[in-house]
Order: C-alpha cells, then structure tokens, then sequence
C-alpha cells in the first residue's frame, strides 16, 4: 500500500503497481449508491437510441438498445428509471418479461430484465413521464425569439434515467449512436457528432464514438441555427440570440488552443457551444462536444466567458477522468477550476487570474460560515450515500478542491504541477477516478514518499477535514487592491471604475454591500446606471443589495430580470432575500406565481419549498 494510504489511515488504495510508471489500475471498483443498476456486473458497452420528440405533447417515444457482456452468468440486468412507461422488452429479438421495483424518493425504480449468460442485445421501447426531471419543454413565450416552443436536457447528476433507461452512474462509460425525430422545421442536437443545418425530414443522426457516462448524455431540440468560429469550434442558439452569441464567443478557438498547450490534446474532435434560452437552470453543462450554456454569459463586453473556459477544461476533468461517484465529485470541479484559472491566466495575464482565484477563495469561505465548519459536507471526500447526490453540488468540491490543487502547485512548483497533471490526463483518460486512487497515484507520482512536502500539504486536513484548512492559499490581488484605493472615498469619482472588468465591479460592491442606505443607492444609480446594467453577474449584485437597502427603484427591473433568467444561482438567492423579509414576502409570491413556468423543473423544485 502506498506511503501517503498508510498515514491518511485508509484502506482505500487497492492499486496494482501504483509506484510504476503510470500502471495504476484499480482492483476492486467503487461502489457507487445512486445507481440501482447493476452495470458493475454486466458491461453495458454501447447504446443505440432510436427516438421521437413530441415538443406539442411533451414526450420522447421511442427505444433504448443496449449492447451488452454477461461474463458472470447472471439471469436479471438492472437499469436506472425514473418516471418512464417502459411499454415491451425484447432479449436479443425475443419478448422478455420485465418487472419494476418500486420507486425510491431520490432514486427511482429499477428496471429488471431476464437475461442468459449469451445475451447479447436488449432493446426496451418507453415513454417519457410528465415529472422527468432532465428534460424541460419551453413554451414558444419561454424563449428567446417566442416563435417556437424548445426542448433541453440536464441530465446531471442522475437524471439521464428519466429520459433514457439506463444504467446512470458517473463511473459507468458507454458509446452511443442515435437517430433522433424532431418536428418539422426544428433541428436537434446532441453531446455527439451534430449537425450544423436543418434537413427536411427533421431526422438526424448522431454517434458518440468516446465512452462517457450517463449524465453526459445530452439533447437539445429547437428553432436553432449555427456560426463557426473557426474550424473546431462553433456556437449554437436560436436565431435571435445567435450574432451576438458569436461575437461573445468569439475567442472560444484560442482557448481550445490554450487547454491544449497547457494540458495536452482535446480529444473530442469538435468543441460547440450552444446557448440555450433563459430557463437553463445553471451556468452551463460541459457536454461532450457540446456545452450547454446560459445566456447570462453575454454581457455584451466578452467579460463574462471564463464560464466557457470553465466547461471547455470539463473536457480533460470530468469528461475524459470522471469521478467514480458522486463522493468524488471534487476530482471533477476542483479540478476544473484550477485548469479554468490557468486558462484564463495564460489568456488575460495574472493580474486577471489573481481576481478570479481571489474571488474563489471568498466563495469558499462565504459557503463554510453559511453550512458550519464542523459540516461533514465541507470536506473534499463527502458521504452521500443514503441521500440526495444533488446534496454534494456546493461550492466545495469548486473552491475548495481548486485550492487544494493551488496549494501542491505552490509547494512543488508550476512546471513539476503541470508535468504531473499532464500524465494523470493521459494515462487516466477515458477512465474513472476514486479519492483513494487519485491520492495514491499523487503519492505514486509526484509526493513519492518527501515526508516533509506531506507534512506542508497536509493533505488528510483537506481530503477528510471540515472546514477551510490553516495553510490555505490567500491572495492579494493588484487591480483589487487598487479599487481599494480608488474607492477611499464615496461616491466614486467615474473616471476611477472607467475600464473595471466585471469582477472589480463585483469586489466593489460586496464590499459596499449592507453599508449602503437608499440615499446612497441612488448616488451609485445615477452615476453608474446600475439598474439598467445588461451585466447579469452586476445586476445579480446590485438587485440583492436593493432589496438589503429597500431601494425600490431598482425593483422593477428586477421583476424583469427574475422573469427572463432561469438560472438557480441569481433565483435562489433573490427569492430567498425577499422571503426573509416580511414586507417583501408578498412580493416574492406575486413575482414568483407570475413567473415560475418559466423556471425549470430542478429550480422550481427548490423555490416551491421557499416560496410559500
């Protein structure tokens, strides 16, 4: 058992020749509890999809052909469900009587199928339920342009299940082909090889040839239409939104450029985006080939596209080395974030990337006041079992994880850091990742027994520990240090925000934030127009500081802005001001009963249980 193994004090690290050169392979798989298939058992290989959209009845029709290996002989494969009608089986050609479990709360229902130890081909034709909660079915007065109603999927973290069966684990890979009806006039799109046109017959036909896990399975069917960037990149919107979501994309090519230099191949062939109408419900979703973005990102001053950075690095963490489980979600997010900030930092220079890491850093410790430094869901390696994976998606595996990663770069320096993280990518790519296997192979590979960088690092502190550990990394950013100055006195002379990015706009006001009356407000509005910002990340801040101040001119536009963006991380925290304050209760329900079937499934979910 590797050293490190030994002095975090678990049994955790079953590897083969872990300190070799890079033959790290895992003996024994994770468990992972939030899927009910048996795929551990059964390799379920490829997936054939064979489906209908019906975007008037709100349905996807069709069939689910799964290529499978029975090596162990077993007699029932298991498959995740949740909310489908699963009209008839067939075994290889054969009718097979199949049986549902009753549905868990967080789970769903297993799907049982007869099988022999040759069965080779399942094919299982459904339907999709009125409560899937990937698939959101927008209204033509939902979108963008409201002249077509729209469909998209989230399929993260388990809810691939409720528009595919499927065996709907992170740390279960498959290659898929699919064919997909839309209706006339619409064109569909997948975490695949897609089109760039519409065809006549609105049939088009997909194929994933890299094997990626359920919550990467994607789709997307509306009135949208294609630019490229340049030869591997493109952006996706409807018609309306798409020239000004080129022109904010329109470095999308050279960051590709920048991952690869830093961390090596992109390995997924073309990399699109697709900007999708408000309702998504978060920033954006790294699907292979095809990341799914929200449209708050176009602030029209290209400010805004580290989020595209961030999805875009999902392409190397996450995608290509996935977490086993849904415990492991830091190995993906931390992860990205760190490769995020690399970007950006080889983009923009340093003085940008301090902001962004400084930024993080007040995240993280915002995020462990608010759950408790003793919350057990403030470490690296969280428990979810028995729970609600969604539980574990808090800013901690993001921030903290990144940090983690900051840290070991400080200690071993950036090019020793950048050699190791380039072997992990390469030898770890297509594969999943334990905690245990990923501190061994860290052991294995970069700590390689120096008993005094473990004790710097202190690396069980973070892994198992709560709470943010004592030899953190902290920052002291130039261009923040200098809204500090320039902003000694109030209000701020404008000739001293002239050139601010949007990040210095958010440093300064958090820091005005709770010290500021309506008086003042209205100073800041008058000179700056805050109200009036088409800056959703400034417009976010300033509505929450309204509501803090009861400056009421700003409400009307906020009224505005909650009515148009669906995304969780501005809905949340708005609802949930007005809702803790008594004389804004009867606002929140009114703006929220006139609004919410524009939110998606996932965001109502959560402002029904805050809106009462």
């Amino acid at each position: 058992m590797p050293a490190l193994c030994v002095a975090l004090g678990f049994s955790g690290c079953n590897l083969r020749n872990s300190s070799s050169a890079g033959a790290t392979n895992v003996t024994t798989p994770a468990k992972d509890h939030h899927t009910l298939s048996n795929a551990d058992s059964i390799a379920v290989t490829h997936l054939w999809l064979d489906i209908a959209v019906s975007l008037d009845q709100k349905n996807i029709t069709g069939s689910a052909t799964w290529t499978i290996s029975n090596t162990s002989g077993l007699s029932d494969l298991r498959l995740d469900t949740w909310d489908l009608t699963i009209d008839s089986v067939q075994v290889d050609g054969v009718k097979a009587v199949f049986r549902m479990d009753a549905a868990d709360k967080y789970l769903g229902s297993a799907l049982h199928i007869p099988i022999a130890a040759a069965s080779a081909k399942v094919q299982i034709w459904y339907k999709t339920g009125k409560k899937a909660r990937a698939l959101q079915w927008l209204d033509p007065e939902q979108t963008h342009d409201k002249k077509y109603p729209f469909l998209f999927t989230q399929s993260e973290s388990i809810y691939a299940r409720s528009w595919i069966p499927c065996p709907d684990g992170p740390g279960i890979r498959f290659t898929y082909d699919a064919r997909v009806k839309a209706p006339a006039g619409m064109l569909a799109l997948m975490s695949a090889e897609n089109p760039q046109v519409k065809n006549d017959s609105a049939i088009y036909h997909f194929r994933m040839e890299q094997p990626i896990p359920a919550y990467l399975m994607a789709l997307a069917v509306g009135d949208i239409v294609f630019d490229a960037v340049d030869a591997r990149t493109g952006v996706y919107a409807e018609p309306g939104m798409i020239q000004s979501a080129r022109w904010e994309l329109a470095d999308m090519g050279k960051m590709v450029n920048t991952a690869e230099h830093l961390y090596g191949p992109y390995r997924w062939g073309r990399y699109d985006v697709i900007v999708l109408p408000p309702s998504f419900p978060i920033g954006g979703m790294e699907n292979p080939r095809l990341t799914f973005s929200t449209p708050t990102i176009m602030a029209g001053d290209r400010s805004l596209v580290s989020l595209i950075a961030h999805e875009l690095a999902h392409s190397w963490s996450g995608n290509l080395v996935t977490n086993a489980t849904w415990n492991d979600f830091w190995l993906n997010e931390g992860f990205t974030n760190y490769f995020e900030r690399r970007i950006m930092e080889s983009m923009e220079g340093s003085g940008y990337s301090d902001m962004l890491w400084n930024e993080g850093y007040e995240i993280l410790v915002d995020a462990v006041r608010d759950m408790k430094d003793t919350s057990r869901d403030t470490k690296l390696s969280i428990e979810l079992n028995g729970r609600d994976p969604d539980d574990g998606f808090s800013d901690i595996p993001y921030e903290k994880g990144s940090l983690f990663l900051r840290l070991i770069e400080n200690n071993v320096g950036r090019a020793r850091f950048d050699t190791f993280l380039n072997r992990y990518f390469n030898e770890h790519a297509f594969k999943t990742m334990t905690t245990a296997h990923f501190l061994a192979y860290l052991d294995s590979n970069l700590i390689k027994g120096d008993t005094a960088l473990q004790r710097k690092l202190d690396i069980k502190a973070w892994v198992y520990g709560t709470g943010i550990p004592a030899n953190c990394p902290k920052f002291n950013p130039v261009r923040l240090r200098r809204v500090d100055s320039e902003t000694a006195v109030f209000p701020v002379a404008k000739e001293s925000v002239k050139g601010w990015s949007t990040h210095e706009w958010l440093y300064f006001l958090h820091k005005i934030t709770g010290h500021t009356d309506k008086e003042q407000m209205k100073k800041l509005d008058e000179m700056y127009h805050l109200t009036l910002t088409g800056n959703s990340e400034i417009a976010f801040d300033w509505f929450m500081m309204a509501l803090k101040a009861h400056y009421e001119p700003a409400y009307g536009k906020m009224e505005e802005f909650l009515s148009h963006v669906g995304r969780r991380k501005f809905l949340e925290p708005l609802y949930k001001e007005m809702m803790d304050t008594p004389g804004d209760q009867d606002m929140a329900r009114r703006i929220y009963a006139a609004y919410r079937k524009n939110y998606h499934p996932l965001a109502q979910e959560s402002l029904d249980k805050m809106v009462k």
